[in-house]
């Protein structure tokens, strides 16, 4: 593998696997490395070492979120409004603000409170499928608990969360042509005609929790407050969103990644059924080894010098979350999936002012649902491999396909 070689435009290539080779060669060669335009994606610069990616994370008065948005496609001039009111692509002080408003809904109570819940939603999901034998591992489990958490969060009907579920794909699986109605990959604006459904749902809720006031996430959104300040409507539909993205899609990911590396390393697998008490720095390492998000943008709002490179104003950036966490300088044997790591700084939930506002809900999550599925399931092989995303944002796993010895259902 040469500098020659790397392409990280290619969704066909990430389809395969992380393109860690790639990778490896960036970090020893060209930390910050000036990527050629390619397929109608314009050039970038690849930040590929975990301390400069965690520097940019933490200046976001020089590299902006909100100039351009965080995805790698350039957003339509006409486009650029809706996708800057988006939390993720805002900056300070409105970032802050907003982000303050939602942490006083989104509280620690809260996630608390929904501890039972979350370990009953684990049982009836593995209850849907122990008898037989063999299921989806994605679509049957790794799908159900983040989109049920949520839509139990925000009050949204039983009889609508599959259509979120769908809409959500579109969005974040716009080069995938299998994710797409048209079986076709979608330009981004499908991806954003997508949104746009998702937005309009969400004002349904609004208007639900202001008719019906609940003890939930919704209605809590609705009344939270600081120095005067309350979510406009339209942040409320922005939030929701969000929600369904980063809330849903990477949780359901980390759940398939991370089942798929244990059944990999089949050792692993077996000291972690064995005991139980290692979940905390399993998941830890899950994340690491294979966070949920390949890539997210930053532009620069002034002329900067990193490693020698000269960045100049409105270049954009591109932060690669799989290799600062294998980062030979920050991680031990980086490759090897060690699930007593530590200790394990890694990056998968962000850094900065976008640290991962839902971290502590799926840390929550992931151990409840590791802990069931490895407590009640055994005897998991796959009869054939897993089908990855075509995707070069989400570093996600669309079908995985597993066999066990049939259990019984589990009375709540």
């Amino acid at each position: 593998m040469q500098l020659t070689d790397v392409d990280l435009t290619d969704p066909d290539i990430f389809q395969q696997g992380t393109p860690h080779a790639m990778f490896k060669v960036l970090r020893r060669e060209a930390p910050v490395y000036w990527h050629p335009e390619k397929r109608g994606c314009t050039g970038f610069w690849a930040i590929t070492k975990y301390a400069d990616l965690k520097e940019i994370s933490k200046t976001p008065a020089l590299f902006s979120s909100q100039r351009q948005g965080t995805l790698m496609r350039d957003p339509l001039a006409h486009d650029l409004p809706f996708v800057q009111s988006i939390m993720l692509n805002m900056d300070p002080p409105q970032h802050r603000r907003y982000r303050g408003l939602i942490n006083k809904a989104f509280s620690p109570r809260m996630v608390n409170s929904m501890h039972g819940r979350i370990r009953t939603m684990v049982h009836r999901i593995i209850d849907r499928v122990i008898e037989r034998g063999e299921c989806d591992f994605v679509d049957d489990i790794a799908a159900q608990l983040p989109l049920e958490v949520i839509c139990e969060m925000m009050g949204v009907p039983e009889e609508d969360r599959r259509r979120c579920y769908e809409i959500g794909n579109r969005m974040v699986g716009f080069d995938d042509p299998e994710l797409q109605p048209d079986g076709k990959p979608a330009p981004m604006s499908d991806a954003e005609t997508a949104a746009a459904e998702m937005f309009m749902y969400a004002n349904k809720l609004l208007e639900k929790a202001r008719a019906h006031p609940a003890d939930d996430l919704a209605t809590a959104l609705i009344n939270a407050e600081i120095d005067g300040h309350r979510l406009s409507d339209t942040d409320f539909n922005f939030f929701f969103l969000l929600l369904v993205i980063a809330g849903n899609e990477t949780t359901r990911t980390v759940t398939a990644n991370g089942m798929l590396n244990l059944l990999e390393h089949p050792d692993q697998l077996r000291d972690l059924r064995k005991d139980l008490s290692l979940l905390p720095t399993a998941i830890e390492e899950i994340l690491r080894y294979n966070p949920p998000v390949h890539a997210f943008r930053r532009t620069a709002t002034a002329a900067v010098e990193i490693r020698g490179q000269q960045i100049k104003e409105n270049d954009k950036l591109m932060l690669w979350y799989p290799s600062a966490n294998r980062d030979e300088e920050v991680f031990d044997d980086s490759d090897r999936f060690d699930i007593r790591r530590s200790p394990n700084e890694h990056l998968a939930f962000g850094i900065g002012e976008h640290f991962c506002l839902g971290a502590n809900l799926a840390r929550l999550e992931l151990n409840e649902i590791f802990r069931g599925v490895l407590s009640r399931i055994h005897d998991i092989d796959q009869p054939e491999p897993a089908r990855r995303l075509r995707s070069t944002f989400i570093n996600g796993v669309k079908e995985m396909r597993i066999r066990f010895t049939p259990g019984p259902i589990q009375s709540e």
